[in-house]
């Protein structure tokens, strides 16, 4: 995140301070094509039924995101954009009090993802300022879940146990635009929460998971784009 962070700088530094406007006929095109690739962490909120004797915590990882993106101009400053991706995690959720358990792997989920996510985002862009462009971005998004859930309980079967095949979400994001000599690099940061209850309809009714009454997905995608 620091490189990211120092690289971006370097950009806008460089793009501030130079004296020719790079491809400044890029954003008269109606339709531009491009790609990402980045990096994402996956986290849930649990809601429970009442307190929780027995609270769950997630422990995030950190994955891969890879995609397509394809752009509609609709104005001089709103885009429309999808952008079909890959997004593969591995998640951890671990329940506590763990002297209750016999087995270590019973105290953990390990959750891993690879989910085939596709968005409809609207960009909203501001004034070009030289070589760099900031934007808002919103939408909705739809993800189909390719993943698994691994883990298991002493007394407590979960076959087949897994999260629902198909996920929906709203996303909330920002981003910078840097166009460079022969290329636009954009890198974003968005939110992504899912919009719907998200819990395995045959989860064990044991004193771990029986209190838990929905999940909710939330997401960080950090995506570095070129068009």
């Amino acid at each position: 995140m620091r490189i990211l962070f120092c690289f971006i700088s370097i950009l806008f530094f460089l793009n501030s301070k130079a004296q020719f406007t790079n491809l400044p006929n890029f954003d008269e095109k109606n339709l531009k094509f491009g790609y990402f690739i980045g990096t994402n962490t996956y986290d849930y909120k649990i809601i429970y039924k009442e307190n929780p004797r027995y609270p769950v915590t997630i422990e995030r990882g950190t994955g891969l995101n890879i995609g397509l993106i394809g752009e509609l101009k609709i104005n001089k400053n709103l885009n429309l954009s999808f952008e079909p991706g890959l997004y593969s995690n591995n998640t951890k959720i671990i329940f506590n009090e763990r002297l209750f358990f016999t087995n270590y792997n019973d105290t953990l989920w390990n959750v891993k993802s690879n989910n085939i996510h596709l968005p409809i985002l609207i960009k909203y862009n501001s004034k070009r300022l030289g070589n760099f462009k900031p934007y808002l971005q919103a939408g909705v998004s739809t993800s189909l879940n390719l993943g698994k859930i691994e883990g298991s309980f002493d007394r407590y079967s979960i076959e087949d146990l897994n999260f629902a095949d198909v996920g929906f979400y709203y996303e909330l994001g920002f981003g910078i635009d840097f166009y460079l000599r022969y290329f636009k690099f954009s890198p974003s940061v968005r939110g992504v929460f899912s919009i719907k209850n998200e819990l395995p309809e045959n989860i064990p009714k044991n004193p771990w998971t029986g209190n838990i009454d929905k999940m909710f997905t939330r997401a960080v995608f950090i995506n570095l784009s070129f068009y």
